[in-house]
């Protein structure tokens, strides 16, 4: 596909931010953006690659290497992919939609979020390979139904989110006016009428094509509006989920099961233990608990108990560089969170498209001049890694 205009200039993932910053209203834009409290753990998740080092070989034949890398029986050409992110489709037009159909012709996984504005069926024909991540209560009888639609559309990825008990304390969402659902005042009419083309390209168009657009996902729960004066507030506390509902969803759910939101060697033995197939490694991009340790810290002792299971990670990846360092140490797969949203609300799947591409060449170019020829060596090209 052709290089969105507004993307030429686009020559790293880093690149994104502030055309972002200037093309979203400001509410959405912190939401994406920020992290909670103080920002800690968010730019602590970007601080900690800078604590690893490399040491190259050389002279070494790399002229058939791969970047390719295989997880749960299938081959996928790039080592990354796109990580759940709610509420996208507000943020650039069908933006689930779009990723969908960018990791499919990049042949890379894309989990859609359980928080999505795109009903899971749509998004699943547009591809049959999307993994879905999901909120739950400790209800068992909403998550069986939840899981029940999920089979019935045919994705076989499930992924729990389990690092939200209880809302992250995001106080400059709130200033701004970002919850769900955002409550229509002036202050949110007017952050639209200042952002034209974010108001034409994506909110206009999006009432044009579907109506207001709804969280639909959320199992037994009645469609949520992303914008109402009437509709509660949602409560996000899923305080009572605990072992013992993951062990039961383990019985029932015969596809791929995932936690996401792990960060304890100790949580990741139970895991293996209740027979789960992968773990994220995330703390929820710092949008959780400030301060919780940066996943890159603690990845070589969580990957040193994963058993079986696959070791996907995820916070502050904004490099192909990052992508290897992360591999070397432990993850099986790497996904990218805020660039890939930002991508896809200025340019839709094109732009999803690019940066794809841009990242897949940085991974490439790296193994390279690390005298690799895929990720087998990787781990000795590291010069002890501080904790």
């Amino acid at each position: 596909m052709p290089v969105p205009h507004r993307f030429r200039n686009i020559k790293c993932l880093e690149d994104l931010e502030d055309p972002a910053e200037s093309y979203l209203p400001w509410a959405l834009w912190e939401f994406a953006s920020t992290g909670t409290e103080k920002n800690v753990s968010r730019d602590g998740n970007r601080r900690a690659f800078d604590d690893i080092w490399l040491q190259p070989r050389v002279l070494k034949d790399v002229s058939k290497r791969s970047i390719a890398r295989n997880l749960f029986d299938k081959t996928y050409a790039m080592p990354f992919g796109i990580p759940p992110m709610g509420a996208s489709a507000v943020f650039g037009f069908e933006a689930d939609l779009n990723f969908a159909r960018a990791a499919r012709a990049a042949n890379i996984p894309f989990v859609m979020s359980g928080s999505a504005l795109v009903p899971m069926e749509k998004v699943a024909e547009a591809n049959p390979d999307v993994w879905f991540q999901a909120y739950v209560e400790a209800n068992r009888e909403s998550i069986g139904q939840l899981a029940d639609r999920v089979w019935k559309t045919g994705i076989r990825n499930l992924v729990i989110t389990v690092d939200v008990p209880v809302p992250g304390n995001r106080a400059a969402n709130y200033r701004r006016g970002f919850e769900y659902p955002m409550r229509p005042n002036l202050k949110i009419l007017l952050d639209g009428l200042l952002h034209p083309r974010w108001l034409t390209g994506t909110f206009m168009r999006t009432l044009l094509a579907s109506g207001m657009p709804h969280i639909e996902n959320y199992g037994t729960l009645e469609r949520i509006p992303i914008i109402s004066a009437k509709v509660k507030q949602r409560s996000h506390v899923r305080d009572a989920l605990d072992w013992e509902d993951i062990k039961w969803l383990r019985d029932k759910w015969k596809g791929k099961l995932l936690l996401k939101g792990v960060l304890s060697p100790e949580d990741t033995k139970t895991a293996a233990k209740a027979g789960l197939d992968g773990i994220f490694v995330s703390n929820h991009g710092g949008r959780m608990l400030d301060t919780a340790v940066p996943p890159l810290k603690v990845l070589p002792e969580i990957a040193a108990e994963k058993g079986e299971m696959a070791i996907l990670f995820d916070g502050g990846v904004r490099r192909g560089l990052d992508v290897v360092k992360a591999l070397a140490l432990g993850a099986d797969f790497v996904f990218v969170g805020r660039p890939f949203l930002y991508a896809a609300a200025l340019g839709q799947e094109q732009g999803i498209r690019h940066v794809i591409e841009l990242l897949a060449s940085e991974v490439d170019r790296t193994i390279a001049q690390l005298g690799c020829c895929d990720f087998e060596d990787i781990g000795d090209r590291l010069v002890q890694p501080s904790k």
